[in-house]
């Protein structure tokens, strides 16, 4: 058995369905499966999404307040008013600055953008920012990506004169500011269509309502911000999502282009990928590590060496967040194991001093990858008082909504139900993770607490071709709510297993199905090599691709997890460095068996006092198997003990040393004709000096000592011989008897039986034989996968 890292919930979805849209649209029944998965169960809204039919972006005038808002905006590009474009620091934040951005300036509009440094100002509107912008003049300010939790603010802006157009897509309190205007999918009484806008969707959306017409050109910073701000890619998500990765394929903007040939991108290749792990990142570090303004002014400048000056700046700035991302990470995990262990935290709140909050919570998401616990990772500043925060959760629990209880001790957050970002005193610190605790154990079960992975399919081998994998690329881009296809391939058999890598930390297989092979590849998973004997049946998850070698194309599927259902069986037959025994075997829940208590002194000192003799059959019975890696050290005295050790019984996994001093299999074991000549031998000699002459006698015929004595012994207790003082010499009148009725040949016969079946055995044979025995459960499929 090996037990997968994850929970496997597998889909199931209407046939009927399936095979309606399969048909209709002439896509495979795969295909099919994972757009009912996603909730196109229409042939209308499949064809929709994949074929984009119809695709339109909504009436940006069905949002609440975009009238009004437009409105004003004219006024103030008719009267050269200054207006300030007020963003955020992250990626969305800095796309929506420059949609907006862009929008003004082909207006003709007199207008500046400000980002607030998010270490010395924090995150969102602040007064100090609003009362400078009155200093200077400005009379309207639009928030972007930011703006709804801005209660104060709004009512400062008032104060000052300035008209407020706030531009949001962040979870709406139950208070809203007191604004000129705020455009918002989310507001209770809003009727547009689509709720998932990023903060750039609604900037996007303010764009195309200001030029009457859908700006195609911004299409591509829409995207950015939309892919990395994690919003569903869904609706009008998605059409931002593909329309934009087409634009940026072609663009013509000097600051993404030098980005990206930084990054050694080609073009042809880019996809959503290429945001999430390339661009956004880097778009997101300067304001992470200081001010977000070289990532606008990358996106915003005409010269194409400023661009690519700025381009290596971000990419610097990139490089120093990883490696602080790494050492507070490290940090992290020392506070977590040493102070706040999961066994007693269902949620995860840990702090320092001197972290930087700008990657905070990039550092709260590796916590939950690492833990599955919702996370909160905050930076102390022990002059203010302050602990400034990120949140990241899991699914069940949501954070919004739970933090939304403890707001009389947070005067400053907002956030999403997987994602926050919050101010409180340190004085509170303790109190929040204790509120949080007590909420978590009310709303999670255990089981919500082991990581989940939801597969799209149950697939066999001879279904993944080429053809299956290019259609499934029409479901792209990927992203939150479409989620690139995981597949599950049940019980597969292993062709070829092997670690690969310069340090041999992947795993390179081969599985096989009815005479078809699909490779796989585990990055990360060559530590799994040991612990996947040559003949179970694997089962993966993981998603399709196609791999190109030498003009050669191959369907391959990546490993996000592996199992083995059934028990395991292990041969360390031969191994001659017996202290490496521990080493090599996994896990706590270990029975170290010992049959002969002769060989206690010999094993003891290797594996201390858990080691168990078991010397007969009803000590076998009774001991407790279940689940257990079982290690059999030496050889048992017989195949009778060793089944009432498995009988019924189901071992996770079976690994058989069967260590034995000296071996009767490669003695030799006399034959009748051997008996029949060494009886006639002592009738034609008569008395026969075993002492002086035994070894003569062998060597003339080719046998070992051990074999005379052996057979002078089984002679004597047949009563055909008598031995005095080493001569051997026959009874006379002796009956007839068969030479099985002594014990020492009995004894020679077991041994040389029980050492040919079980210690010079293949492996196959003595796998069969240990099946007849282990009764395996189907609670282990159960507890790997999960129908729903």
């Amino acid at each position: 058995m090996l037990k997968p890292k994850s929970r496997w919930i597998v889909k199931k979805s209407d046939q009927t369905i399936i095979d309606s849209l399969a048909k209709d649209l002439n896509i495979t029944h795969l295909t099919a499966s994972l757009l009912v998965n996603r909730g196109l169960d229409t042939v209308e809204d499949a064809r929709y999404f994949l074929f984009g039919e119809k695709s339109e972006f909504h009436d940006p005038f069905l949002l609440k307040d975009m009238d009004k808002a437009v409105e004003r905006i004219n006024e103030a590009i008719e009267k050269q008013e200054p207006i300030l474009v007020f963003g955020d620091y992250d990626a969305d934040g800095v796309s929506s600055t420059t949609v907006m951005m862009k929008a003004l300036d082909e207006l003709g509009a007199n207008a500046d953008y400000y980002i607030p440094n998010r270490f010395t100002e924090g995150y969102g509107p602040n007064e100090k920012a609003f009362r400078s912008a009155a200093d200077s003049g400005v009379g309207l300010i639009i928030t972007v990506d930011t703006g709804i939790s801005a209660l104060h603010e709004a009512t400062v802006a008032k104060e000052l004169g300035i008209d407020l157009i706030i531009t949001d897509h962040h979870e709406p309190g139950p208070v809203l500011p007191d604004a000129f205007a705020i455009i918002h999918p989310k507001l209770e009484d809003s009727v547009y269509p689509f709720k998932d806008l990023a903060g750039v969707g609604v900037a996007f959306k303010v764009a195309h309502a200001l030029l009457g017409r859908i700006p195609e050109h911004l299409l591509e910073f829409a995207a950015i911000g939309t892919i990395a701000d994690l919003v569903p890619l869904m609706g009008e998500n998605r059409l931002i999502a593909l329309r934009g990765i087409e634009k940026l394929k072609s663009s013509q903007t000097h600051g993404l282009n030098a980005l990206l040939k930084l990054a050694k991108t080609d073009r042809s290749s880019i996809d959503e990928e290429t945001i999430g792990f390339m661009i956004g990142p880097r778009v997101n570090a300067a304001g992470r590590l200081g001010s977000a303004d070289p990532a606008v002014q990358l996106m915003m400048t005409q010269d194409p060496e400023e661009a690519m000056m700025l381009a290596e700046e971000i990419d610097s700035i990139n490089k120093e967040r990883q490696n602080i991302v790494s050492q507070i990470a490290e940090e992290a995990v020392a506070e977590v194991e040493m102070n706040y262990p999961i066994q007693d935290n269902s949620v995860l709140v840990v702090g320092k001093e001197d972290w930087n909050a700008g990657v905070i919570g990039i550092v709260a998401s590796k916590l939950v990858e690492k833990y599955y616990r919702p996370t909160i990772v905050l930076s102390f500043d022990k002059e203010k008082g302050l602990a400034k925060g990120s949140a990241r959760s899991i699914a069940g629990f949501d954070l919004f909504k739970n933090l939304s209880t403890c707001r009389d001790i947070l005067p400053h957050f907002g956030g999403h139900p997987m994602a926050a970002g919050m101010t409180l005193n340190l004085s509170d610190v303790d109190d929040l993770r204790a509120r949080l605790n007590t909420l978590a154990k009310e709303q999670l079960k255990e089981e919500d607490l082991v990581p989940v992975s939801h597969i799209d399919a149950s697939i066999e081998v001879k279904e993944i071709t080429i053809e299956t994998i290019n259609e499934l690329g029409m479901l792209s881009p990927y992203g939150v709510s479409n989620p690139k296809p995981k597949v599950m391939i049940n019980e597969a058999n292993i062709s070829t297993l092997r670690k690969i890598g310069a340090d041999q930390s992947h795993l390179k297989l081969a599985l096989e199905e009815e005479g078809t092979v699909i490779d796989g590849i585990g990055f990360g998973f060559g530590h799994l090599h040991d612990h996947i004997s040559p003949s179970s049946k694997l089962s993966v998850i993981g998603e399709l691709s196609i791999n190109e070698w030498n003009n050669i194309k191959k369907p391959q599927i990546f490993l996000r997890d592996v199992a083995v259902k059934s028990w395991q069986l292990f041969d360390f037959r031969g191994l001659k460095r017996l202290e490496k025994l521990p080493d090599m075997i996994p896990g706590d829940h270990i029975k170290w068996i010992l049959f002969n208590p002769d060989l206690k002194n010999k094993f003891s000192p290797i594996i201390g006092d858990s080691l168990e003799v078991v010397t007969a059959d009803d000590q076998a019975q009774q001991i407790e198997l279940d689940q257990s890696y079982v290690v059999l050290l030496d050889l048992p005295p017989s195949k009778e003990i060793l089944e009432n050790l498995f009988s019924g019984k189901n071992p996770g996994r079976v690994y058989v040393h069967f260590y034995k001093e000296s071996s009767d299999f490669f003695t030799t074991m006399p034959t009748r004709e051997h008996f029949k000549w060494f009886y006639a031998f002592l009738a034609k000699k008569g008395p026969f000096d075993l002492k002086r002459y035994g070894d003569d006698l062998a060597k003339h015929r080719g046998w070992t000592k051990e074999t005379v004595d052996f057979m002078s012994q089984v002679f004597f207790e047949l009563d055909f011989v008598k031995i005095n003082n080493g001569f051997i010499s026959l009874e006379e009148n002796v009956p007839k008897r068969d030479l099985t009725e002594s014990k020492t040949y009995q004894h020679k016969v077991q041994a040389f039986t029980l050492e040919n079946e079980l210690l010079y055995s293949s492996y196959e044979q003595l796998k069969n034989w240990f099946d007849q025995f282990i009764q395996e459960s189907v609670k282990n499929e159960e507890a790997i996968i999960q129908w729903i």
